[in-house]
């Protein structure tokens, strides 16, 4: 059996571009317990070089991948002094671990997007 492994694509919609620069926190989600899994940043494409969660360490159960999307719209001029998005969090589940899980971002100062991608 093919195992799974987990990534991402953030594109910056008001700017029409990949969200480069974007830092982005896994973590597991035990009831509620939160567990760091990993760390990225998004490179040029706003993807990450790797897999947010290989293929040796994939596994069925809940997760929350946490966007750091205040502090890259800062970065790019985008943000006011109060943000109305700062960290955004997206809990999700991963039933087949044979399965490529495709958890993309669509972000704008003012709203998000997002979907089980492919």
């Amino acid at each position: 059996m093919v195992k799974g492994f987990l990534t991402t694509h953030i594109l910056d919609t008001a700017r029409g571009c990949p969200a480069a620069g974007l830092d982005i926190c896994l973590y597991s989600v035990n009831d509620q317990e939160v567990t760091e899994l990993a760390r990225m940043t998004t490179n040029a494409d706003g993807r990450t070089d790797s897999p947010i969660l290989p293929a040796d360490n994939f596994r069925t159960g809940s997760y929350q991948l946490v966007f750091a999307a205040g502090d890259y719209l800062r970065a790019q001029g985008l943000a006011e002094d109060i943000l109305f998005l700062d960290e955004v969090i997206i809990r999700f589940g991963i039933n087949d671990a044979g399965q490529h899980y495709h958890v993309p971002l669509l972000l704008s100062p003012y709203g998000y997007s997002t979907y089980r991608g492919s």
